[in-house]
């Protein structure tokens, strides 16, 4: 059904008239110093491609590649981690597949199941529909800022907490209120990956920048542009798509261009439906915010 011509999250394929299989993977480099939250981070990430997709993950499988010299208590934490963050999703961990590398990566293979005609894709906003975010943005230019030792332990603390938190309740209420469209957040950016959504549905978005909101932290390391390299990289491929209505500052812009680690879903909600899946979320303790509108046309706008 899906996975070989749009770009989107994940595969999914028909199985029957009442399940489609969705299969994803994703690993990286530490984001983080600690072993522990490292492999939670990177297994909520792997898994939020199975959410963003509608999906119910179920089995997982562990990639990692590790330098031959890494102590095995980190290599065993950084596994812990991951395993601990999929059980908490309902998932199993079934083996998987380590190499020698000189840097350590860490990820999973993620299988899930959904209803065919719950599927979410990118492909499916339209005019009218409101924009709803599940996490804040900053995680990038807070974990560089970190690792030129900028950063503070509360900052810190705060983005960790982010990037281990599921997508799953933001999933769960898209299935409740009939959304169709979705993405997840992560190394395109917000702006990255809300133009894939305008460009594989053929509309255009229009987001308020007053409204989208950052992490504690976030706008001081920006101004300091404590930024990664893939927040320019960003802006280079995705900016041609974007205009900026209002005049902001260049490390505003760079924010919206940030790349994200297990950031949060981007949601196309039928307009008259925000109000009670916003009222909803609030009493699963599910933070959302509205950030913006599709409109007719193609390209982002930000006011």
């Amino acid at each position: 059904m899906v996975g070989l011509s749009e770009p989107d999250d994940a595969v999914v394929w028909r199985l029957d008239d009442e399940r489609t299989l969705i299969v994803t993977t994703d690993f990286f480099t530490p984001v983080v110093d600690d072993a522990y939250d490292y492999g939670a981070i990177a297994a909520a990430n792997s898994l939020s491609d199975i959410y963003a997709m509608g999906g119910k993950p179920f089995l997982a499988l562990n990639i990692a590649a590790l330098p031959p010299n890494l102590p095995p208590e980190i290599s065993g934490e950084i596994m812990r981690g991951g395993a601990e963050k999929a059980k908490e999703a309902g998932v199993i961990v079934a083996g998987g597949h380590t190499i020698q590398d000189t840097e350590p990566k860490y990820g999973l293979v993620c299988l899930g199941f959904a209803h065919p005609a719950r599927v979410l894709s990118k492909s499916a906003a339209r005019p009218g529909d409101t924009l709803i975010l599940s996490k804040p943005l900053g995680f990038g230019v807070t974990t560089t800022a970190l690792k030129s030792q900028k950063a503070s332990p509360e900052n810190i603390k705060e983005v960790i907490t982010w990037m281990k938190r599921l997508n799953r309740d933001a999933a769960i209420l898209a299935g409740e209120f009939g959304v169709r469209a979705a993405t997840d957040i992560t190394g395109f950016s917000l702006l990255g990956h809300a133009w894939e959504m305008a460009a594989a549905s053929g509309v255009g978005l229009r987001l308020a920048w007053e409204k989208i909101p950052f992490v504690g932290g976030a706008r001081k390391y920006a101004s300091d542009f404590s930024f990664p390299g893939g927040a320019f990289d960003n802006r280079l491929y995705f900016g041609k798509y974007v205009r900026f209505v209002n005049e902001i500052e260049e490390w505003e812009e760079l924010l919206l261009f940030d790349p994200q680690t297990s950031g949060g879903l981007l949601l196309a909600v039928p307009s008259e439906r925000v109000g009670a899946m916003l009222s909803r979320a609030q009493e699963m303790g599910q933070a959302l915010w509205a950030i913006g509108e599709v409109v007719a046309g193609g390209g982002i706008e930000v006011w």
